[in-house]
């Protein structure tokens, strides 16, 4: 991590680190309910009567958006700006492999394969602290608790339901099994990548396969594009763009003997630069014509942008490093190459200035270190506390800035 002129510690809030201290098995009490209750994207319908149940017990204003999810307040006693801060709550189609857990999924076929069950907890223990000096608080912390991260529409229609509107400054966190625990990465510029959806379809003309004169066979276009597609980064992308074109699905034929009359390849783009991101669509339909035409064949490119890059403005990711190293010491600051993974948080960045963090949990010696979207993902909870300080002391120092 580049160099950092550390906030004085007495920029940060006392009472909440020592909220954040003693809600240790409170943070892991929150984190197992949730993990062992997934709901899936738009499913979230009882993690969100547990968010507005904590929220009621701490007397916290909020609003329930529809179909899923919550918009929360904490009003300060005096006058200011107002930060957000987002945690989603979704939960994956991936089947827990670690079923011996205590606190394992009871949904088949159903897990929290990503942590997002930890944002959930760690911002609602970020808001029993900040809510404890919220007579001190100069302006005000929305809490965003999000629904569908996983299929990337939920922060999209979060905005359009009003959660950033008058919001000064956005921070979100996510959970990262891939750098140790207690460690924090926010740099500015990209962070994640946006992650779009290519569908190509390839008509030809089947029959019998002991006559391929008579027929158009679309295994052999499907597996041409394929092997060609990724010259498209190789060849036409220039290499300090760095980008992803990966096909992840193909579905051809009907039988041994059949000459397949039609194939569909599915496939993803995940790139930084959107030049980058409009040349590779423009290519990919190119390639889909030039293949389809070598053989006689028909095709028809279906592109859906997903997600935005996560760009973290300078000042806000600047001000994530200042209060990690003044919270937890200068050691924590990691600093993490941008992933060509996607994250919904870039649609409140479109809105609102804010950064967007990675809190390690990674631990072999507790077999945490395996990758997001695994049936043996799982966090090593000491890295809950770490989070929930860093959400509540971004808000008290943004706002106090």
């Amino acid at each position: 991590m580049s160099e950092v002129q550390t906030l004085p510690t007495d920029i940060l809030n006392a009472r909440i680190k020592e909220s954040i201290a003693a809600s240790g098995e409170e943070l892991i009490r929150l984190r197992r309910h949730l993990h062992s209750q997934p709901e899936l994207s738009w499913e979230e319908v009882n993690t969100t009567a547990f968010v507005c149940s904590y929220l009621d017990e701490l007397g916290i204003r909020y609003r329930k958006t529809t179909p899923t999810g919550v918009i929360a307040e904490i009003q300060g006693g005096k006058p200011g700006k107002t930060v957000a801060l987002r945690a989603d709550m979704d939960a994956l189609s991936v089947e827990q492999i670690d079923k011996q857990l205590p606190y394992a999924s009871q949904e088949e076929g159903k897990m929290h394969a990503c942590g997002h069950d930890a944002h959930t907890s760690m911002l609602l223990v970020a808001a029993r602290a900040l809510n404890e000096i919220k007579a001190e608080l100069p302006g005000t912390v929305r809490l965003i608790f999000q629904p569908a991260e996983e299929v990337a529409q939920g922060a999209r229609e979060m905005v359009r339901q009003g959660a950033v509107e008058g919001v000064d400054n956005v921070f979100g966190i996510h959970i990262w099994s891939q750098m140790p625990t207690h460690t924090v990465a926010c740099s500015p510029g990209p962070s994640f990548a946006s992650a779009d959806l290519f569908t190509v379809t390839f008509q030809g003309r089947g029959g019998h396969g002991a006559m391929p004169q008579d027929c158009i066979d679309t295994a052999i276009v499907a597996s041409s594009f394929v092997m060609n597609v990724q010259s498209i980064v190789s060849r036409t992308v220039a290499p300090r763009h760095p980008a992803v074109v990966t096909v992840g699905k193909m579905t051809v034929g009907t039988r041994f003997n059949i000459i397949a009359e039609h194939a569909v390849i599915e496939g993803t783009v995940r790139c930084f630069d959107p030049a980058t991101r409009d040349h590779i669509e423009q290519q990919l339909q190119h390639y889909a014509d030039q293949v389809a035409a070598l053989y006689g064949a028909k095709a028809q490119l279906d592109y859906v942008r997903g997600t935005q890059a996560v760009i973290n403005e300078e000042s806000s990711a600047r001000l994530v490093q200042q209060v990690a190293a003044a919270a937890f010491g200068e050691q924590v600051l990691y600093e993490e190459e941008p992933t060509m993974g996607g994250e919904d948080f870039s649609f409140y960045l479109d809105e609102v200035p804010g950064s967007f963090a990675l809190v390690g949990s990674g631990n072999a010696d507790k077999d945490t270190q395996w990758a997001h979207h695994h049936g043996k993902f799982n966090i090593d909870e000491d890295a809950l506390a770490t989070g929930a300080e860093l959400y509540a002391q971004y808000a008290w120092a943004y706002l106090n800035r």
